[in-house]
């Protein structure tokens, strides 16, 4: 799908309030109500627009700590990095999932209440799927940008 200035700008304001109202839509792209609510319509049949959400504060549901784990697994092929794929999207922590290329071969992204809640899942869950040969985690100090907005 080919988008132009004013699909743009449609998907712009979204991206910074997915419950904005189609009228309130139209007003900030410049279109009459109609045109704009066929245009959103044709952005999320063609999966330009996935889905809504509304993106919460970990620290205020009880997931205040985000980890990155490295996990390099014991060998490379199909069988056991699709079971370390499918293991790891029946945990509910792991919010982000990357098979690699370079030094490691998946980088998560995981949140927990804490260091403890943490190390109990590394230990119980994430070592524990076979194939894995190690992880190393990585604990970020202060959170300089989070975003889910596609620049357009």
């Amino acid at each position: 799908m080919k988008l132009d200035a004013i699909d743009r700008r449609i998907l712009n304001a979204l991206q910074r309030d997915g419950r904005l109202q189609n009228v309130d839509l139209a007003q900030q792209v410049g279109l009459s109500p109609s045109p704009c609510l066929r245009r959103v319509r044709l952005l999320e049949e063609a999966g330009v627009i996935e889905k809504y959400v509304a993106v919460l504060n970990p620290a205020k549901v009880g997931k205040a700590l985000t980890v990155f784990a490295r996990v390099w697994l014991k060998g490379q092929d199909a069988q056991t990095v699709d079971r370390f794929a499918e293991a790891v999207r029946q945990f509910p922590d792991v919010v982000e999932c990357h098979l690699m290329a370079g030094d490691c071969d998946f980088l998560l992204r995981i949140v927990a209440a804490d260091l403890d809640e943490y190390r109990r899942f590394q230990m119980e869950y994430l070592t524990r799927i076979p194939g894995v040969q190690s992880v190393k985690t990585d604990i970020p100090m202060q959170k300089i940008k989070l975003t889910s907005e596609i620049p357009m």
